[in-house]
């Protein structure tokens, strides 16, 4: 069985930055990707930024520029730096998980933008 754990989530005016973090413990032999994923209300989920073990790291259209992920292999964490933030951004974000069991999925946090 895998853990995810998220934290980091919160109430930010635009412009404003936040850092979001997952926690991944567990019965876990290797760990393929990480990232990020966020859902609207109304819409589909959709990706943000994902990292790839020893490969590249990809990010939507909408968050290049603004968004930076991060990686901590030995620890099985992820870090997803979010600077510039929008209205549009307020979602709820999951951390996404792959590894050799499955894909695994944490609660979530509610990010919000808003003045």
């Amino acid at each position: 069985q895998v853990q995810v754990v998220e934290s980091g989530g919160g109430l930010v005016q635009p412009g404003g930055s936040l850092r979001l973090s997952c926690a991944a413990s567990g019965s876990i032999v290797w760990t393929n990707a990480m990232g990020w994923y966020r859902q609207a209300p109304g819409k589909e989920r959709e990706l943000v930024a994902l990292t790839i073990s020893g490969s590249s790291t990809n990010y939507a259209d909408s968050v290049k520029g603004r968004f930076t992920i991060s990686r901590d292999y030995a620890k099985n964490t992820v870090h997803l730096r979010m600077n510039s933030l929008k209205p549009e951004d307020t979602a709820v974000y999951y951390c996404n998980v792959r590894v050799d069991s499955g894909i695994y999925w944490g609660q979530g946090t509610q990010v919000t933008v808003s003045s």
